[in-house]
């Protein structure tokens, strides 16, 4: 059994390439089913590592291929996953 909270100290590793993603800053669940649909990790920066960011990285629950003790390991398309960010 894992926590939100723990799973938020977990950096994100996509297996693809295997390039840091970051830490899960959200999450979606799904009231009606009670299932949690996605893991929100921040996009990357806009200029320079400044300036905020607009995009996040919106990761669904089958895209995500082990949890570990340190780690969440995802399998994502970046350009596919990467979405501007509603706030």
């Amino acid at each position: 059994m894992v926590r939100i909270y723990d799973m938020k100290q977990k950096e994100v590793i996509n297996s693809k390439d295997c390039k840091r993603l970051g830490f899960i800053v959200d999450i979606e669940v799904d009231l009606k089913d009670g299932k949690l649909k996605k893991l929100i990790v921040p996009g990357p920066a806009k200029v320079f590592g400044m300036f905020g960011r607009d995009k996040e990285y919106q990761i669904s629950w089958d895209q995500i291929k082990q949890i570990g003790e340190d780690i969440i390991l995802v399998d994502i398309d970046e350009e596919k996953a990467l979405i501007k960010s509603d706030y």
